[in-house]
């Protein structure tokens, strides 16, 4: 794993795989707002995936909010927000023994209610100002196919109840033995199951919203303008010059909103931010799958991996499609050498295979005949950050003045980066302990000790084997707390 941390980044590659989100392409994704760079600015974005959108309409929702310039390297949300899964979902429970003995009990209390609140916020946020992203809020379920898994999956959602409390929302999950697992959800085999609040979206819409709304505002959005050097400006130590392939320019602050590519732009952050090549296919559903789709989404768990599933709701274009993706574990030396890369213009074979044969493995039976017109619509890769302690790096740039980040989220964009850009605008106004500090959890923040960590790669995935129950021993399912919701019934803002 060091060689491949050590790996550093290139910039965004040009031709990308096709992501089925982005076809068709939305008009502003090759938008700019003027046809020459300005030559200063108050400030500059770089990214306009979810994070950099969400930044720029915090940034000009304030009154005193001067000229912002959004610099994209390829077309408008072409990065990991436009080329995953669709799924707003937490599964908070999964790194909170964790969090618990590396962060306390407080600290992972906030982290827990931060990635509820977020998802809630993401949903709101699509109906309040009419976005048409295919938002559905609803119930997922983790299929557990493996007993220390489940035993884990119960420890930590007892711990939860007792650290949050018993009632509070970000604590409510639902388990269901095997038996109950294959009648309800379609799938065999699997030890137990649990279910929990989440939802999915078209992530890509979203931001296309959000950028439409900060364009309202005054926001000048430049696409293909790869940024190629952030350096310290001659006109004073606190202002910076933003070098790209079309020209300079100079600014009183800079926002990377850069994800997995930020150590190109950032090199202390080289081995701290890693990215990881993600696999997602859309497919079209077997024939004996439901045919008014599946009425909750899902994830796949295993001894030390993941993958994780939505049905496309209704009113959705090709509703009932399944988004699958995951599976980097199940390659060769558990997929190492798909860490270090920037390369989404290509696609690993074994993994895309298993990506593509994955839904109707696990539905068996349930699957069917492949539609007539072949099971996969579209597959593609995309590029995540993964930091060395598996939280976010948020706030200034130790030793700098007026260089931010907001990067690295671990492939959990849609769950954290929307009111982590709320935090940040909120941490440039210089209102970071009235504004925040009883919500943004501390773990995210920036500091220069976190520049110390050594990577570790992808963080709470397996459990510790001491949880794993004796042979014929059984898994007792927790009480019921409240009714599944179907996608069928759910509000949505489409």
């Amino acid at each position: 794993m060091d060689e491949r941390a050590a790996i550093v980044p290139t910039l965004p590659r040009l031709n990308p795989t096709s992501s089925y989100w982005q076809d068709p392409p939305h008009p502003i994704s090759t938008h700019r707002t003027t046809s020459e760079l300005p030559e200063s600015v108050s400030t500059i974005i770089i990214g306009s995936g979810i994070t950099g959108a969400s930044i720029a309409y915090n940034v000009l929702d304030r009154s005193d909010a001067s000229s912002v310039l959004m610099l994209e390297a390829r077309t408008t949300c072409s990065g990991a927000t436009g080329r995953n899964g669709g799924h707003t979902k937490a599964a908070s429970y999964r790194a909170f023994l964790d969090n618990v003995r590396d962060q306390g009990e407080a600290e992972a209390a906030r982290i827990a209610r931060f990635e509820y609140r977020n998802i809630k916020a993401v949903h709101a946020f699509a109906r309040e100002h009419k976005i048409e992203c295919d938002s559905w809020e609803g119930d997922t379920v983790d299929i557990i196919y493996e007993v220390n898994q489940w035993n884990r999956a119960r420890q930590a959602v007892s711990e939860m109840r007792r650290i949050l409390g018993e009632e509070d929302v970000a604590a409510q999950y639902k388990f269901y033995d095997a038996s109950e697992t294959a009648e309800r959800f379609l799938t065999d085999g699997a030890v137990g199951s649990v279910s929990y609040e989440a939802g999915s979206i078209h992530a890509y819409k979203f931001v296309i919203g959000v950028l439409g709304l900060a364009l309202t505002k005054g926001l000048n959005l430049q696409t293909k303008t790869p940024v190629l050097e952030i350096c310290r400006s001659s006109g004073g130590q606190s202002r910076w010059t933003v070098k790209t392939q079309r020209g300079s320019i100079e600014a009183q602050r800079v926002i990377m909103a850069t994800n997995g590519y930020t150590a190109y732009l950032y090199p202390p952050v080289k081995g701290i931010i890693v990215p990881l090549r993600g696999t997602v296919a859309a497919q079209r559903p077997g024939s004996r799958m439901p045919k008014e789709g599946l009425k909750t989404t899902y994830s796949f768990i295993y001894g030390n991996g993941y993958e994780y599933m939505i049905s496309r709701p209704p009113g959705s274009r090709y509703a009932g499609d399944l988004i699958i993706g995951g599976c980097s574990t199940k390659a060769p030396e558990e997929g190492l050498y798909e860490w270090g890369t920037t390369d989404d213009t290509a696609m690993d074979p074994e993994i895309g295979q298993y990506v593509r044969d994955s839904a109707a493995n696990y539905f068996g039976s349930q699957w069917g005949e492949d539609d007539p017109d072949g099971r996969i619509r579209k597959q593609w890769t995309g590029i995540m950050g993964y930091s060395s302690q598996g939280f976010p790096l948020v706030g200034k740039a130790p030793g700098e003045d007026n260089l931010w980040i907001a990067a690295s989220f671990q492939g959990s964009g849609m769950v954290l980066c929307f009111l982590t850009a709320k935090a940040l605008v909120t941490m440039m106004d210089g209102e970071d302990d009235e504004g925040i500090i009883d919500w943004f959890p501390r773990a995210f923040r920036m500091s220069e000790g976190r520049l110390k960590d050594k990577f570790r790669g992808r963080l709470h995935e397996k459990a510790p084997m001491d949880l794993e129950l004796k042979a014929g021993c059984e898994a007792q399912p927790v009480p019921e707390e409240r009714p599944i919701r179907s996608q069928g019934t759910m509000p949505s803002s489409t």
